[in-house]
């Protein structure tokens, strides 16, 4: 078969295609409007300040952020979790973490026990990917701070049950930080409703923007220590970083092309409504399961999921074949375009049996069409057969 073409089906790493508007804002923000927010008076920086603020109160709408000012903004949800972590973990203070988590949380945990400041505890996760609520309740420890939960595992699409977990963290004082990297615009997230006392998100993926965005909501009451300090445009006359919401956590010059982006990717999901995206994101999970279920000798991981406990996210394996050649097969002969490997979070893959080799990943998204399933399980079907002998 020619390659000479491209099924998408990686968008649990970035989403494509974006929406149209998507590329024209970031174009037109870079060529006619590009001020540098907060730092002078003029009309271009101006428009460049009133584009962020309706960026953060848009981003409010959809997860239910009464106040924009607490929406912090990053280069991606990584860089989110780490202001999160180190702004708010004290030395000698014990952390709570789920083994679907990503190394975007478990490389900063390593870094901080390494360096004794922190002592922590993994909440195990059962082949599904969801984690033991049981051994969860015995886990707490007299100075647990904090409880860090990865809300849809990129490895097997599970969901975990928000509203079970903070109510059990709260019952003991203890606050909430989520990686909502592959749930922000495709599953409906409400902080106040779901207990979320710290949300981590990036723009690239669910919510449809451009790479290099992301954000931190903290919940009112919340301090962070700031993990950067620097220019900030306001209070430029003090050798201290200001200490206000949200300049408090951000220093430097925001990505104004990119939130230009971002701004238009949250729009569409709220015109389209997260309540239908998530419908045709199951529809097509599930025409995407029942497909490759035909297929013997391929294993799928957390294939019986009910509706609403998973992200458009399938991983499998094949008897006897590398994930890795058939990754480059898929790619070579037939043009889909997928992930392989651990997808940077090996314990999970650990909790699922997968670990060291790790999965063939497939991610649809809004953009797939059923007729792209289709040729991609007959490119499934011929290369297991081959791999069978």
């Amino acid at each position: 078969m020619s390659n000479n073409f491209n099924l998408y089906f990686d968008n649990a790493a970035t989403s494509w295609p974006k929406p149209e508007a998507v590329y024209g804002a970031a174009e037109i923000q870079m060529r006619e409007a590009s001020g540098n927010p907060g730092r002078s008076g003029h009309t271009r920086t101006l428009e460049s300040d009133r584009l962020i603020y309706r960026t953060r109160e848009t981003l409010g709408r959809l997860f239910n952020i009464p106040d924009p000012s607490r929406v912090v903004f990053a280069y991606n949800a990584t860089d989110a979790l780490n202001i999160g972590l180190k702004g708010f973990l004290e030395q000698g203070t014990h952390v709570l973490f789920t083994a679907m988590e990503h190394n975007s949380v478990l490389r900063p945990l390593q870094r901080l026990r390494r360096e004794g400041l922190i002592t922590s505890t993994m909440i195990p996760c059962f082949s599904d990917g969801y984690p033991d609520l049981e051994y969860l309740e015995s886990a707490y420890q007299p100075n647990t701070s904090l409880l860090v939960v990865n809300h849809g595992s990129n490895v097997t699409g599970s969901v975990a049950p928000l509203d079970k977990i903070a109510e059990s963290a709260h019952n003991r004082g203890v606050k909430v930080l989520v990686d909502a990297a592959q749930t922000a615009g495709v599953i409906s997230i409400d902080v106040q409703k779901e207990g979320i006392d710290m949300l981590a998100f990036t723009g690239h993926k669910g919510l449809l923007g451009p790479t290099g965005t992301g954000g931190l909501y903290v919940a009112p009451g919340i301090d962070l220590k700031p993990l950067r300090e620097g220019g900030t445009g306001s209070q430029s006359e003090s050798d201290t970083h200001p200490q206000s919401m949200p300049e408090r956590l951000e220093a430097g010059t925001l990505n104004s092309a990119g939130l230009a982006g971002l701004l238009e990717g949250v729009k569409f999901i709220l015109e389209q409504t997260i309540e239908n995206i998530c419908q045709v994101e199951e529809e097509l999970r599930r025409y995407l399961i029942d497909s490759l279920l035909e297929i013997k000798g391929l294993k799928i991981y957390n294939p019986e999921t009910e509706a609403g406990r998973s992200v458009a996210v399938v991983s499998f394996t094949v008897d006897g074949a590398d994930c890795g050649e058939i990754g480059y097969i898929l790619e070579s002969t037939y043009g889909v375009l997928c992930r392989t490997g651990l997808h940077c979070a090996p314990l999970a893959h650990q909790a699922i049996g997968t670990f060291p080799e790790g999965t063939v990943r497939l991610s649809p998204g809004f953009f797939t069409n059923k007729k792209d399933i289709d040729f991609l399980a007959k490119a499934l079907k011929e290369i297991v057969q081959l791999a069978s002998g």
